[in-house]
């Protein structure tokens, strides 16, 4: 029995909730299970220097943490005066995720920032991100299409992620704390609602796993995607 009574196959209870901020273009505080991420689309009509008088967009991301998020506080990265190296490799992830979805050339040269903010952790920000990113950039992408910036919504497919591992020799779905902490493996995938594949990134935790155990991870994989864009899709109207 998995630590919070789930089947192998069962997702956290998943909410995405829209329109969390009146200021943001784009909003949506994703919950996975006690995972909390506050993810903000915002809209910008310029582009990064090397993107000028091209005629195409970017879209980016930044991911950080309360200091509360976890069981003992943390200091502030700007009290630190540097990122850390999982702040810098994680919100690198979720760019290079939307801009895996994203039509450039459609966006116009305007840029959209996402960030994403941690307000509690229980396993799996990252993925709790990139699913709530995504919705946040609908909806910016949907409400240039309505101001008349664009012509049709930029984007070529929903995205959405999770994370899989092996726990007490068991392939299960969307790891929290508690078993992520003990995992022997375990690895996020990143995903088209298509299934086609943006990135996985698995390591093993104690000893090598074999092929088999990682189809089933993938199997699990698409399986907690396919509900993921379903729960987007009811969040953004869409269902």
């Amino acid at each position: 029995m998995r630590p919070s009574g789930r089947a192998p196959d069962a997702l956290r209870d998943i909410r995405l909730e829209t329109g969390v901020s009146k200021h943001a273009e784009g909003s949506c505080l994703a919950h996975f299970g006690d995972t909390k991420v506050l993810c903000l689309a915002s809209v910008e009509e310029k582009v990064p220097p090397f993107l000028r008088n091209q005629g195409r967009g970017w879209v980016t991301a930044e991911y950080g943490m309360l200091p509360r998020a976890t069981n003992s506080r943390m200091d502030r990265e700007a009290a630190r005066g540097k990122q850390s190296g999982r702040t810098h490799e994680i919100q690198r992830l979720i760019g290079r995720s939307l801009r895996a979805v994203t039509d450039l050339a459609a966006l116009g040269e305007r840029q959209v920032r996402v960030d994403c903010d941690v307000l509690q952790a229980d396993g799996g920000t990252r993925t709790a991100a990139i699913t709530g990113a995504y919705v946040a950039l609908y909806q910016a992408c949907d409400l240039l299409l309505k101001n008349g910036a664009v012509e049709r919504i930029p984007l070529s497919d929903q995205l959405a992620a999770v994370s899989c591992g092996i726990w007490e020799g068991m392939p299960v779905l969307d790891l929290d704390y508690a078993e992520d902490s003990t995992a022997e493996a375990d690895a996020n995938f990143v995903f088209t609602a298509a299934g086609a594949i943006v990135e996985i990134q698995g390591t093993a935790e104690d000893a090598p796993f074999p092929k088999a155990q990682f189809l089933e991870l993938l199997a699990l994989a698409e399986k907690g995607i396919g509900e993921l864009a379903h729960c987007q899709r009811r969040a953004l109207g869409l269902a």
